[in-house]
């Protein structure tokens, strides 16, 4: 049964209930976060589990609800995410916790505000990190968010200390040098040892980002607490996993491999829920983007080696490995990532079962969360219903019946979620007619005009809180028979994502969406001060730009990006093309010129 016919089959079975009423799910095979309990009859009420194996009298006013050939399970926590947009995401897809690793001391204050408040019923609880640990250029600051950053070990406790005072419920610590062209400043082996027994000092765990085995080794000797991901690599030997798992066992200590991040970066997509009609009418066409990227510019299935044979070898020894997806990143999406995590942990060799615990019972234990990951009286009515048996088929998990958070049903968010997308498909945006050259900016000292569209304007991060400026001219270039926009840009910390340029918006509206699907690709002329720079493309309901990266030399220089260089870009929803400085601070300029959509 299709989605969107199983919800309109609750309703009209009178199954939409409310918090109001005590909910008694009837002959559900219950999945209790551990183990299979058998078939029961579980109780409901104010938020919590009151009963998970209710045999009294059935009142006249319970809500009931029908758990036959069904399975209840603790509603999903997925250990890795950067939880800064689509909070309301993760729920329709039954994930009611998430575990944040890296995020800016207002939205920390604010996760931890709805978390206090016991009423978040329309998005997941987030456990957050707050701002982790790195150093100077390390990584954690290219998002040009102002990190407070540190370099010696006698630093760590004074830093831990600012970390819980700002609301952080765990600390994380970063040990990265880059990859993949990036390269990156990494705190020392003394400092991060430093940082875990200072977070142990307060009680707090301490969590590690690593990107090698070699860091993972040291992160785990030091004391770490958990890693927080695992590494991509073509091959591990049979002692460098005995290490590993030597050292974990030793500390007590748990693994996030967080497949569904290291598949993108060896370029492997997450095609299971992509090929799910059930799951992706959930998600918007800007939504659907960052899952149908990946990092990887080819395929290169090799690199899963090392992850997949580590973990294989944890979960053996019986290492704790965590369910987390990394979501927030490049070939990921919220909610919907941890249905592929769950199928790529059982690939990798875990049970069913186990890759059930991995994000249930064994994400609140390694958190300390006390009141979340079991079926059991008195925890939080954070649950998941879903058709068949995910302990012997681990897609089960995504034929969701129903979701509770905080004992209230999530159908009706769902519905709203489903219609919202429906109505995005039967709207067709307006498709743009090229001018015949292609060429979109016709700049002159009197209007910076465009052939379509509501034309070109200053950019900046000034809306979003930030500090950062531009200023635009226009002058003479004899030499390219145009006119050119000088763009001077001062780009400032104050933002997470600081930037400044220009942008040009090819709807009469600002925001608005147009087809450009005339086009395929992109040209421009630049020149200016040798730095980098980005050009993105927005899309419908997103602010978030798929960018490209450019140089600006001291002479004239032609660029041409098709739009397949824009992962995941959608040219039929196009709201906005930008060019800008940033997010590095510091002051840029370049021009301008002869900027052309075209078909090639």
């Amino acid at each position: 049964m299709k989605l969107t016919h199983l919800v309109f089959a609750l309703a009209s079975a009178g199954l939409m209930i409310g918090a109001q009423a005590s909910t008694l799910i009837q002959n559900v095979r219950v999945f209790d976060g551990e183990k299979n309990l058998g078939v029961r009859n579980v109780l409901i009420d104010n938020g919590k589990i009151i009963n998970t194996n209710f045999k009294g009298k059935i009142s006249a006013d319970m809500k009931l609800v029908d758990g036959k050939g069904r399975t209840l399970l603790p509603g999903l926590i997925d250990s890795h995410v950067h939880a800064y947009q689509d909070r309301d995401l993760p729920l329709l897809f039954g994930v009611t916790t998430q575990i944040d690793m890296f995020s800016p001391v207002p939205s920390l204050k604010e996760m931890n505000q709805q978390l206090s408040s016991g009423k978040n019923t329309r998005h997941t609880d987030v456990i957050s990190a707050g701002v982790l640990a790195t150093v100077p250029g390390g990584h954690g600051t290219e998002y040009g968010m102002e990190v407070d950053t540190l370099t010696k070990p006698e630093q760590a406790q004074a830093w831990v200390d600012r970390r819980i005072a700002e609301g952080s419920h765990f600390i994380k610590i970063v040990m990265e040098h880059g990859g993949g062209g990036l390269k990156f400043n990494s705190l020392d082996i003394e400092t991060v040892q430093a940082l875990i027994q200072a977070s142990h000092a307060r009680k707090k765990l301490a969590v590690v980002h690593i990107g090698t085995f070699e860091d993972a080794k040291a992160a785990l000797a030091a004391g770490a607490d958990g890693l927080v991901h695992l590494y991509v690599g073509s091959n591990i030997t049979e002692a460098q996993s005995k290490e590993i798992v030597a050292l974990a066992k030793k500390n007590g200590s748990f693994v996030i491999p967080t497949f569904s991040v290291l598949e993108s970066m060896a370029g492997v997509k997450s095609q299971d829920v992509l090929n799910d009609a059930g799951l992706m009418n959930l998600l918007t066409k800007a939504q659907v983007i960052p899952l149908n990227s990946s990092y990887g510019k080819q395929e290169s299935k090799q690199w899963l080696t090392a992850p997949n044979t580590l973990t294989a070898a944890l979960n053996k020894a019986k290492v704790p490995v965590l369910a987390g997806t990394d979501a927030g990143n490049t070939g990921t999406q919220y909610g919907i990532s941890m249905h592929h995590e769950l199928a790529s942990l059982v690939n990798a060799g875990l049970s069913p079962i186990a890759a059930l615990q991995a994000a249930t019972s064994a994400p609140a234990k390694a958190f300390r969360l006390q009141d979340r990951g079991l079926i059991s009286n008195g925890y939080k009515a954070d649950l998941m219903l879903v058709e068949g048996d995910p302990s012997s088929d681990i897609t089960a998990t995504r034929r969701i019946v129903e979701v509770w958070k905080d004992g209230e049903i999530v159908s009706p968010v769902r519905a709203e979620k489903l219609a919202q997308v429906a109505k995005e498909k039967a709207v067709k945006t307006a498709a743009v007619q090229m001018p015949s050259d292609g060429r979109i900016s016709l700049f002159s000292a009197e209007k910076l005009a465009s052939p379509f569209g509501f034309g070109w304007v200053p950019s900046n991060d000034a809306p979003m809180g930030g500090k950062s400026s531009v200023k635009l001219k226009v002058n003479p270039a004899p030499e390219m028979a145009q006119n050119a926009l000088h763009i001077e840009a001062s780009v400032k910390t104050g933002f997470a994502f600081p930037w400044a340029g220009v942008a040009f918006f090819p709807s009469s509206q600002p925001m608005q969406a147009v087809d450009l699907s005339a086009a395929n690709t992109l040209k421009f002329k630049v020149k200016g001060d040798g730095k980098t720079y980005s050009v993105g493309f927005t899309m419908q309901g997103s602010f978030i730009p798929v960018n490209v990266s450019f140089t600006a030399p001291a002479e004239w220089t032609e660029v041409s990006l098709p739009f397949s260089q824009f992962k995941g870009m959608d040219a039929s929803i196009v709201t906005m093309l930008a060019f800008n400085a940033g997010p590095v601070t510091g002051d840029y300029s370049f021009d301008l010129v002869d900027v052309r959509l075209v078909k090639e």
